[in-house]
């Protein structure tokens, strides 16, 4: 169901403005990818799969900010971003769900999404919420952190992540960050794992970004595999 704000940034750390400054950074670069690979046109229907209704942070919405083609942009969050129609006249704005997206099959020409891939819950939620991404889509730009990292992006803690899962989350329950031991609010994949995500996709490709010579971020790209196959995911 529809939900209020979520703080998926850890808004209070006091190192957050700094780390969201040098992902800002880092998130341009990787535009700059989208728009090489993917090489959308002026009539291109794109759709940008989990906006947030964060305006302090200078990497919130940084695709509606550096896309050029607003009127062919379509947005949508479960949570509230309808302030974006208003900061970026041209795009749209639709609430949804968690994992069902309220598109027609193939109605968009590309699916962008970013940093909502690890927020959807286990394995298996992750693989039906690519599964939507594939159903809507003709093609797909997934980005999301890489677990190989040293340093965490949610909780800045380094390398605890690195642990196994059962512990790593342990120790986040007691340093007080219960919200972030949740598998349904932070699931963390590799190249590996992004892989069996995506593999159904023809010719799919992943490509690590880097920051400061560390893999920071996993980007998937690709087309789309055909409604049938896709829609076996979801069985």
């Amino acid at each position: 169901m529809n939900v209020g704000t979520i703080d998926y940034f850890s808004l209070d750390h006091p190192l957050r403005h700094l780390a969201s400054t040098i992902s800002f950074n880092v998130r341009r670069k990787i535009f700059a990818l989208f728009m090489k690979t993917m090489r959308p046109a002026p009539r291109s229907l794109v759709l940008d799969v989990g906006v947030t209704p964060d305006q302090t942070l200078p990497d919130s919405n940084f695709f509606e900010l550096l896309y050029p083609y607003r009127n062919r942009l379509v947005t949508t969050s479960i949570e509230d971003a309808s302030h974006l129609e208003q900061e970026y006249p041209g795009i749209r704005f639709v609430r949804t769900e968690k994992l069902d997206l309220p598109f027609a099959d193939k109605s968009f020409d590309i699916v962008f999404c970013s940093a909502v891939l690890e927020h959807v819950g286990d394995y298996e939620k992750q693989r039906l919420f690519v599964a939507e991404l594939f159903r809507v889509s003709e093609r797909f730009f997934i980005i999301t952190p890489n677990r190989q990292s040293p340093m965490e992006f949610h909780t800045l803690i380094p390398l605890l992540h690195w642990l196994p899962l059962s512990l790593h989350r342990a120790i986040l329950r007691a340093l007080g960050m219960e919200f972030w031991s949740c598998t349904e609010n932070l699931n963390l994949l590799t190249p590996r794992s992004l892989r069996r995500i995506i593999d159904p996709a023809p010719c799919a490709r992943i490509k690590n970004q880097f920051l400061l010579g560390f893999p920071s971020n996993l980007i998937a790209y690709g087309c789309s595999p055909p409604l049938q196959e896709a829609s076996t995911l979801q069985l």
